[in-house]
């Protein structure tokens, strides 16, 4: 093998059975782009296209654990953050970040999975807003996540701004908030770097599929952070991918079906087409 640098990145996040979403998703999406997917699992969960039918949080330490194991032996040059339901796992991570003086962290605050099951537990917002958004290279809440973590109700573009100012506020070096749950022709995603916004507006998809989408678009972020890429050039990339994997989406299971990771090669590729089975 060549002496070339691998690049790294590590997802701290849930399992999702299902498959959609979770570290699965993110490993799927590393791959896809390039970058070497490594994991830390906070939880365990028996999920589907129809829900969430189980947790089994893992223990604090263990998370430390798994991220030591990593980033001592492998080393990482991107970090993301998914479920993270408990204080104490949260409060582990932030150890560790400091610990190993990680950057390039995005944190993707995740609350409520797209069935509907709560996926923090509400004494952990406190930690998560008060301990972790403090060393976010970048966050990305949806609007509902954001009105959680800004304590009032998001119903405009001007709202998401003032929404990212106050988030910014709260120390995260960068935010974006992804507007898919407000109404219109158009989705509008909010970005804003500390001094200014930029919106990016797609057209809005009808579909069910959208499970795992939070997730895969953070996790592209990530991996083009990995790469090196600058921060609005990240987000444009990575917006590209989710923008892809949801225009192509697949019908699989009853419920909310899962985005498609393969989207962005399939369309280059014709090979690849062919072996995941489409004309």
């Amino acid at each position: 093998m060549s002496d070339q640098h691998v690049l790294r990145a590590l997802t701290i996040a849930g399992s999702d059975s299902g498959g959609g979403a979770g570290i699965q998703a993110d490993v799927k999406t590393f791959q896809m782009l390039g970058v070497f997917g490594m994991s830390a699992i906070t939880a365990v969960t028996a999920q589907n296209t129809l829900g969430v039918q189980g947790i089994y949080n893992l223990p604090a330490e263990f998370v430390r654990a798994q991220i030591d194991s990593v980033v001592v032996d492998m080393g990482v040059d991107a970090v993301k953050t998914g479920m993270l339901s408990q204080p104490a796992i949260i409060e582990a991570i932030v150890d560790a970040v400091k610990h190993y003086e990680i950057d390039k962290l995005v944190v993707d605050p995740v609350m409520v999975a797209k069935g509907g099951a709560r996926l923090l537990v509400s004494h952990a917002e406190t930690v998560l807003r008060e301990l972790l958004l403090p060393i976010a290279y970048v966050v990305t809440p949806n609007i509902p996540e954001a009105e959680v973590l800004v304590g009032r109700p998001i119903r405009t573009v001007h709202e998401m701004r003032e929404a990212a100012k106050r988030i910014e506020d709260l120390g995260a070096k960068r935010v974006v908030i992804k507007g898919g749950h407000l109404d219109g022709e158009s989705a509008v995603d909010v970005i804003y770097d500390g001094t200014g916004f930029e919106e990016l507006r797609a057209t809005r998809i009808d579909t069910p599929n959208t499970h795992g989408t939070g997730c895969t678009f953070s996790a592209a972020l990530t991996a083009w952070l990995a790469r090196g890429a600058t921060f609005f050039d990240a987000v444009n990339q990575a917006k590209g991918f989710i923008n892809a994997a949801i225009e192509d989406a697949i019908q699989l299971g009853h419920g909310h079906g899962p985005t498609n990771h393969w989207a962005a090669i399939e369309r280059e590729n014709t090979s690849a087409k062919r072996y995941w089975g489409h004309a």
